[in-house]
C-alpha cells in the first residue's frame, strides 16, 4: 500500500495583493466541474467525479512514488505587516485514504518529495510551510502507529496523537481545522474509530499554540497534498468548506518618519524662509485643529454606541443568567456553522429577516440561526427582557431558543433544526399527502403547546400568530410551536406577552387572526380565546 502522509497545508506564495477580505467556499461535492477553477493541481494530482484524487488510484496508471498537491486558486491574506494582526479561519473537509484492504506497511520510505515527504519536502529537510498530517506510515522521527500530526516548516511533528482509522476498509473521515487569531492557537479535530473491527466513530482533538507570522508569509496558498511511496493508497478528498474573517487592518503602526537626504541644499533668503516656515505653521495648525474638533466628535459619537452596545450586552447577559438554557454564542462561530450566512444554507426569509441552516461543532448538531434584519430603532434592554420570557419556556411542542449572540451590530437567534420544516409546506407545497394519523399527532401537539402557554407555566403567554407556517415539524413529524421574535425587533410584531404593555397596535400577521387581532385597539381584549380561535383555524387548514 502506498506510504500516505495525507496533508492540508499552507504554503508560501509570491503574491503581493492590495486588497483585504474574507475568502469563504463550499464544495460540498467535489466533482470534475471544480477543475482549475477553483482547484489546482500539480504533480499527480487530478480531479475525477469522485472528488481530488490527490494521488493517483486507477489500476491503469502508475501508483507507486507519487506526489500531488492541490491547492484552493485564490490565496489567504493570512496577516497584514503593517498592524500584525492575524485572521482567523476555518475549515472542513471529508476525505477517504483507502488501502485495498492492505494493512501492511513497507519497510522504508524512499528520499524526496514522494513517500515520507508528503509531497511538500524532503522528509527533514526545512521549508516555508504549515501542515496537519494524517500519517499511515511512522518514519523513524514520527510516533509509533498511524497519527494525526501539526508540522511547521518540517515533517517532524511539533505535536501528535495516535489516530484510529479504518483505511483497510476505505471508511470516510472528516476533519475540522481552525485558527484562533488571539490565542494563536490551531485546533484540529478529526473522526476516528472506537477500534478497528466496528464503525462506531468519535470525535478527536488536537491543537498546537503557534504564531504564524513567524512561519509564513502575508499571502499564502493552501490546499491538500499526499504522497505514496513503494505501494499505493487512495488519497480521495470529497467535499471542502473554508472560511475566513475579514483581516482588521485598523491598528497600523505608524510609518517612520523620512530622513533629510545631506545632498539636497535649501536656497533662498532668510526672509522668505521665515515666513514660509510662519505660513506653514499656521495652516498646520489650523488644519491639525480642524482635524482634531471632527476626530473628537467621531470618537464621541463612537464611544457613545459602544458604551450604549456595551450595557445592553451586559443587561442581555444579565437577563440570561437569570434564566437558564440558553447561552451566548460569538459572530465568529455561527458564521462558521452557517459558512458565512452563505446563500445556500438559507432556509428561508421574513419579516424579520433571514434563516440559514448550519452546524455546531461545539453541540454536535445541526442549528437554524435566526438573522434579524438591521434598522430596528427598539432598545436591547426591551428586546432582553423579552427574550429572557422566551429562555424561560420549556417544552416538548415548542421550539426550543438554545443561544443568541449580539457583535458588530447583529441580532442572531440560534435555535433548534427541525428537518421536516414548516407544516404549511406539507400542506400545500409538497406533493406528498400527510397521512391522517400524522395530522392528529400534530393537532395535538399543537394543543398542548397553547395549554402550556395558557395555563400551565408560571404566567399566561398569548401566541399572536398561530398558523401553519410557524409550526414546525422534527424529524417524527412531532408538531413545535414556533415563537415568532419579539415585538420590540419587529416592524410588524407577531408576539405578546401580556406582562408588556404593547400599546394599541394589533400585532401579528392576518392569516389566521381572530376577529379581535384586527379590530380591537385595546391590547386587554387580546385574550387566550383569540389564540384559540387562529389554533382553530390553522387545525382547518390541517384537516
Amino acid at each position: 500500500m502506498a506510504v500516505c502522509k495525507f496533508s492540508i497545508l499552507f504554503i508560501f506564495l509570491f503574491l503581493h495583493l492590495p486588497c483585504t477580505f474574507s475568502l469563504s467556499f463550499n464544495l460540498p461535492t467535489i466533482g470534475t466541474k471544480d477543475a482549475n477553477r477553483p482547484i489546482i493541481t500539480n504533480g499527480s494530482a487530478y480531479i475525477s467525479d469522485q472528488g481530488i484524487q490527490v494521488t493517483p488510484h486507477e489500476r491503469n496508471t502508475a501508483l507507486v512514488r507519487k506526489a500531488g498537491r492541490a491547492t484552493y486558486f485564490e490565496p489567504l491574506h493570512l496577516w497584514d505587516k503593517n498592524s500584525g494582526n492575524l485572521t482567523d479561519f476555518s475549515t472542513h473537509f471529508s476525505f477517504v485514504i483507502d488501502s485495498g484492504g492492505n494493512r501492511d506497511f513497507p519497510s522504508c520510505i524512499p528520499e524526496g518529495a514522494a513517500g515520507g515527504g508528503l509531497g511538500l519536502a524532503d522528509d527533514l529537510l526545512p521549508g516555508q510551510f504549515v501542515a496537519v498530517e494524517f500519517d499511515t506510515f511512522p518514519n523513524y522521527y514520527d510516533r509509533p502507529g498511524t497519527h494525526v500530526g501539526i508540522n511547521v516548516n518540517t515533517m517532524k511533528s511539533v505535536a501528535n496523537i495516535s489516530w484510529s482509522n479504518r483505511i483497510a476498509q476505505g471508511m470516510e473521515n472528516d476533519a475540522w481545522i481552525s485558527y484562533n487569531a488571539s490565542l494563536k492557537t490551531l485546533n484540529v479535530a478529526f473522526t476516528s474509530f472506537t477500534s478497528i473491527s466496528n464503525n462506531i466513530s468519535q470525535i478527536q482533538n488536537l491543537s498546537c499554540v503557534v504564531d504564524l507570522r513567524e512561519y509564513l508569509p502575508e499571502y499564502v496558498t493552501f490546499g491538500f497534498s499526499a504522497a505514496t511511496g513503494d505501494l499505493f493508497e487512495k488519497n480521495n478528498v470529497k467535499s471542502w468548506q473554508f472560511l475566513s474573517l475579514p483581516l482588521d487592518l485598523s491598528s497600523k503602526s505608524p510609518s517612520p518618519s523620512p530622513q533629510p537626504d545631506s545632498n539636497i541644499v535649501i536656497t533662498g533668503g532668510k526672509k522668505n524662509n521665515k515666513g514660509l516656515v510662519v505660513g506653514l505653521s499656521i495652516g498646520v495648525s489650523i488644519l491639525v485643529l480642524g482635524l482634531g474638533l471632527v476626530g473628537y466628535v467621531l470618537w464621541r459619537k463612537y464611544k457613545k454606541k459602544k458604551g450604549d452596545e456595551h450595557f445592553h450586552d451586559l443587561s442581555m447577559d444579565n437577563e440570561f443568567e437569570k434564566g437558564s438554557g440558553p447561552k451566548r454564542f460569538s459572530y465568529n462561530d455561527l458564521a462558521w456553522a452557517t459558512n458565512n450566512f452563505a446563500e445556500e444554507e438559507k432556509l428561508g426569509e421574513g419579516g424579520f429577516g433571514g434563516v440559514y441552516k448550519g452546524f455546531l461543532r461545539e453541540l454536535n448538531s445541526h442549528i437554524a440561526v435566526k438573522r434579524v434584519a438591521k434598522g430596528s430603532k427598539q432598545g436591547l434592554k426591551e428586546y432582553a427582557s423579552e427574550m429572557k420570557i422566551i429562555s424561560l419556556l420549556r417544552h416538548k411542542n415548542l421550539v426550543q431558543l438554545i443561544g443568541w449572540c449580539h457583535e458588530r451590530g447583529e441580532f442572531l437567534l440560534v435555535y433548534e433544526f427541525l428537518p421536516n420544516g414548516s407544516l404549511d409546506f406539507h400542506l400545500y407545497k409538497e406533493k406528498s399527502v400527510l397521512p391522517w394519523e400524522v395530522r392528529y399527532k400534530i393537532a395535538q401537539g399543537l394543543a398542548s403547546a397553547l395549554l402550556y402557554l395558557h395555563e400551565e407555566w408560571e404566567q399566561c403567554v398569548v401566541h399572536r400568530d398561530i398558523k401553519s407556517s410557524n409550526i414546525m415539524l422534527d424529524s417524527n413529524f412531532k408538531a413545535k410551536l414556533e415563537l415568532p421574535i419579539l415585538p420590540s425587533m419587529m416592524p410588524v410584531p407577531t408576539y405578546f406577552p401580556p406582562i408588556t404593555n404593547m400599546g394599541s397596535t394589533a400585532q401579528g400577521t392576518n392569516e389566521h387572526q381572530s376577529a379581535s387581532y384586527s379590530y380591537t385597539t385595546n391590547s386587554s381584549n387580546i385574550t387566550t380565546s383569540s389564540a384559540a380561535s387562529s389554533q382553530s383555524a390553522a387545525l382547518l387548514h390541517t384537516y
